[in-house]
């Protein structure tokens, strides 16, 4: 076992399990709903942002970006550690690791991926823009940002109600993708941005993220390093 990896600030009391360093934040929950949802025995590791763990040198050396969840497996391929940054990168790994989540067939794993990807690349940073400029920076500038990342807001919820237009999640079956994109949907409600962005229009949208919410595993992955 190699102990050196382990952070010393956040000992494990089970070194041979998966060790979660992460924040109840959208990005923290999907790593601990998909760490429920697989089963895999682990232990987590609250990282408090706002008090600046995530430049603690020990973290940094898991995480070279200083960001949350990061996930260390002392049993990684070949029997080896590996210590894994980005919320989606951990995601991916799980769902390979147990076979669960995730299509075995190639096409269906990209089709995943690329809804996985989707979140990566716009929902996460959509949301989060329109979240800072709508409630936290509200007085403090003029309002572009909330008009900017709001109205994009909007469309990205249009893209997921056409997607779900005759399906239950995004691939048909529950995936990742479901996981990577749910937490970001629901921080509408921390941003006190639902009525803004019209969320009410999007009626899948709502029904989908219910049915993923309704999930235990999910209830209690959402808790997972809470604030």
């Amino acid at each position: 076992m190699h102990t050196d990896l382990f952070p010393s600030r956040w000992p494990p009391a089970h070194p041979d399990r998966i060790q979660l360093y992460s924040l109840a934040t959208p990005n923290g929950k999907k790593a601990g709903i998909a760490l429920e949802e697989v089963g895999l025995p682990y232990e987590a590791h609250r990282i408090d942002i706002m008090e600046g763990d995530q430049f603690d040198p020990e973290f940094v050396r898991l995480n070279p970006n200083s960001k949350i969840p990061t996930l260390l497996d002392p049993n990684g391929p070949g029997g080896e550690p590996i210590a894994i940054m980005e919320s989606g990168a951990i995601l991916h790994y799980l769902a390979r690791r147990t076979g669960k989540l995730l299509p075995t067939d190639p096409r269906g794993e990209n089709e995943v991926l690329q809804w996985v990807f989707f979140q990566v690349g716009h929902v996460g940073p959509m949301f989060g823009q329109f979240g800072h400029f709508y409630k936290f920076a509200k007085g403090k500038t003029d309002d572009y940002g909330q008009k900017r990342y709001g109205a994009e807001v909007t469309r990205l919820l249009g893209v997921i109600e056409a997607r779900l237009e005759d399906r239950d999640y995004l691939v048909g079956e529950y995936t990742i993708a479901d996981i990577a994109t749910v937490p970001w949907i629901t921080s509408l409600e921390f941003y006190e941005g639902k009525d803004y962005v019209g969320y009410a229009d999007f009626p899948r949208v709502d029904a989908w993220v219910q049915r993923v919410l309704a999930r235990p595993a999910v209830q209690r992955g959402l808790e997972v390093c809470g604030f």
